[in-house]
Formats: structure tokens, sequence, C-alpha cells
């Protein structure tokens, strides 16, 4: 009778024993044939039955991308789960153990570095300049059809041009390089457009000459008068121009608003009207025509002194009515309120213009020493980099333009920083007012520093 027990016994272990192996070596399998997963139920059910024997998180990789062993890091480890069983989230021990294991596939996962750079911002603010003999992008002599004789210094006395030989470099990435021809496919069917001051028209004068490769080209079409960009009677020049590429349906037009806000004469029957100046109105061209453009490029900043507000007869304006509150008053104020009131007005406009790239560029620097441009003012220094080549702060010098874009759909051409260090590319003592006595310390040379803000513009449009 004992003798028939302990068969019976004996037999009842060994088909536990059996049992026991055949589900080891199941999970065995199953761990490492990816073919099963599809016949069979979530793996963290599975995972309940040999919880309380969990695999280490670095279990079935590769030796050398386990991470050091430490009887403190596992004791943490397996405190951690213990909480999380007991946690309201009620999960198991296996199902931790296979989250972790997932998180740490992810952390070792090889990274395409080329997908990293393109989905991570770049700040094209942050670099430094670099000597660059390949430039400049185009000839200051061949480019008389789109650049003004005050701003081409090749067609000036100066001697020294080793301000065109000077490009931009990026901290953290790789600027895309402006091809004329790249441009053009890029911007088919398209029109950019430059609202702003003088600086603005700089930078449009530079673009045609970068789109065009400062080559006549008799072949672009002046195509002003779609916008009312045509010269009115007695006036020097129109307000702005726009050109046509017809070999890409290409447009590229400037319009001169040196505030950024509607001017409004008072009495339309005298000439020597004061006018409103609309502070928290954008310009009128710009309100009839944004749903014509494809990307956007305003400034402002060296028209707001009193000295300007005056002689343009220009008066203050809030609301429709001339404005009380004195801290808008101050020109300071009154410039900052325009600038977030234009920015801001774009912003609201940008889900009916979803196509739209809208940017606002930031103040270009002055490098007027020992007197401003009537009172003796000079930039007379030559030499390159002379006062630093590297700009390495995260957030613009132009405090205005960066809090007015911050949360918005308006991007800040950010340009302030990187054009301080390069006093030596003004016009200087060669502008036509050295007759009198003053330099222009605030104009670029064309070529010169106007191009790398169309670098930084082109590679992100």
């Amino acid at each position: 009778m004992k003798g028939s027990f302990f068969i019976f016994r004996g037999k009842e272990l060994s088909l536990v024993l059996i049992v026991l192996v055949s589900i080891t070596i199941f999970l065995w399998a199953w761990d490492r044939t990816p073919l099963l997963s599809a016949f069979l139920p979530p793996k963290n059910q599975l995972l309940q039955l040999y919880a309380e024997n969990p695999l280490s998180v670095a279990e079935g990789l590769p030796k050398h991308k386990q991470g050091p062993k430490s009887e403190k890091g596992s004791s943490a480890n397996n405190s951690t789960i213990l909480r999380e069983v007991r946690g309201d989230d009620k999960l198991t021990l296996g199902e931790k153990n296979l989250k972790q294991r997932e998180q740490s596939l992810d952390e070792i996962t090889p990274v395409d570095s080329t997908k990293t750079s393109r989905a991570k911002a770049c700040n094209y603010a942050k670099g430094k300049w670099v000597v660059d003999n390949t430039r400049p992008l185009y000839s200051g002599f061949g480019c008389k059809q789109w650049l003004s004789g005050m701003w081409a210094c090749r067609l000036m006395q100066r001697t020294d041009f080793a301000y065109e030989n000077i490009r931009w470099q990026p901290k953290d990435c790789q600027m895309e390089e402006f091809e004329a021809s790249k441009f053009l496919r890029r911007m088919q069917d398209k029109t950019i457009a430059f609202i702003g001051d003088s600086l603005g028209r700089q930078q449009f004068q530079s673009l045609m000459c970068m789109a065009t490769g400062g080559e006549e080209s008799p072949d672009i079409k002046d195509v002003g008068k779609e916008y009312g960009l045509v010269k009115a009677h007695g006036a020097i020049r129109p307000d702005g121009w726009a050109y046509r590429f017809p070999s890409s349906n290409t447009t590229i037009l400037y319009y001169w608003s040196a505030c950024l806000c509607d001017l409004e004469p008072l009495n339309v029957t005298n000439p020597t009207t004061e006018y409103a100046m609309h502070l928290d109105r954008p310009p009128a061209f710009l309100r009839q025509y944004l749903h014509k453009f494809d990307v956007l490029v305003l400034n402002t900043g060296h028209h707001w002194n009193r000295g300007k507000v005056q002689a343009n007869r220009w008066v203050m304006h809030v609301g429709g009515v001339p404005n009380t509150n004195r801290k808008i008053a101050e020109i300071a104020g009154a410039k900052n309120f325009t600038i977030h009131s234009i920015v801001s007005w774009v912003n609201s406009q940008l889900p009916e213009h979803p196509r739209l790239k809208a940017f606002y560029r930031s103040i270009s620097p002055r490098h007027f020493v020992n007197g401003d441009w009537n009172t003796g003012g000079s930039c007379d220094n030559t030499t390159p980099m002379s006062i630093g080549k590297e700009v390495l702060q995260d957030v613009s010098s132009d405090y205005s333009a960066g809090s007015a874009v911050k949360g918005t759909g308006v991007k800040l051409l950010d340009i302030t920083a990187i054009s301080q260090l390069r006093d030596e590319g003004h016009i200087s003592r060669y502008s036509i007012r050295a007759s009198n006595g003053g330099q222009d310390c605030l104009h670029w040379c064309l070529p010169g520093v106007p191009d790398t803000w169309n670098e930084i513009l082109f590679a992100q449009i």
C-alpha cells in the first residue's frame, strides 16, 4: 500500500516538474521568437506568472550595452517596483519590468543625427563670423540694376573690401547655402514682401542681387502697378518696388513703412497737414495685400526718435484718437507698443493665411562713435571682426522684438548681435553725406551684412 502511494506521489512530482520545465522553455522561446506574439495573449499578462523573478532590464541586450551592476542600484529598482505595485496605478511587477525594459531599449536605440538636427530648431543668431574667400555672393560692380548707388561701395572711392569675404556660421547647425536657382524653385509661384524702413529696403535690394547673381536681367518684370507701387506726382520715388521672375513666377517686393503703423493725413487738402500715426493699426498696404504674400519680413526702428516724428508731422493715435497715455507718448514706449501691435495683428491673420510665413526682423545696429550722423560721428574701422567674431547669447539683443514674437506664429529674424560685430561693413566716410562732414554708420555696403540676413531667412522658408 505504501509502495503504491510513493509510486503515485513520484509520478505526481514528475508531472509537476515536466509542466514547470515546459512552461520555462515556452516562455524562453516566446521571448526570443517575435512570430509567436501574433498567436499569444499580451506578454504582460504572462509575465505575472514569474513576477517573483523578473528579468534584468539589460537582459537580452549585448553585454557591451548593459549598464554596470550595482547592489544599491538593484535594490533601489526593486523598491521602486514594489511601490508601483502598491500604488494607485496597480502595475504588476512584470508590467513595471516590461516598462523599464522598453525605456532602456529606447535609451540605447541609435539616433539618426540628421533627423535630430532637422527636428531641433537652429538658433541662427548664435555662432561666429569666419573668413570665406568664395564670397561675395554677387558682384558689387555687376548688380547696378538693383543696387542704389548710395549703397554700392564698389562704385565709390572705397579701396578696402575685406568685409565682402566674411560668412556667418551658426554654432550648432549648418546653415543651408544660398543658391539663386534653389531659391527660385522654393519660391515658385510665391511672393516675398519686405515692409519696413531703409534697412528693409537694403535687405530687399540684397535679395534681388542674390537671386540674379548680380547679373543684368532684362527679363524680370516690374509689377509694381499690381500693388499700387507707382511714383506719385511730385514724389522723388514710389513707396516701394515689386519685381517678378518669369522663369519661376517669383515676386520680390518692398514697401516703405518706417514706423510699421498706419499713417493717415488729418487734412487731405492741406499739403503740410499733420498725419495721424495709428500705433495700433498696421499699414493700409499690409492690410490690403497680405493675402498675396507667402513670406513676409517686417522691420522698424531707426525712425523712432523725437526729431523724425516731428519732422514727419506724425501725431500719435491709439484707438482712432490722439494718444493720452503718457507711457506710450514716450518714444521708446510708442515703438514697443507698435511692434507688439503689428506682430499681434499678423499673428491673428495666420489662421486665415496658412501658407504665410511671417518674420519680424530685429533692429540693425548703428556704429557711430564720437557723435551722431549729423554731429561728426564716424565709423572708420576697416578691419573685419576687430571687435569680436562670436555670439554665444541665447536671447536677442533686441528686447522689444524678442518679447513681441514670443508665443506667436511670427518668427524672429534675429540679426542684431551678429551685425553688431561688423562695424567695418558700413558705408562710412564714402557716403554721399561725407561732403557735409557726416558719415553713414547705419546703412551697410552691398554686397555685405544684409546678404547674411537673407541667408538666414532663406534657411527658414
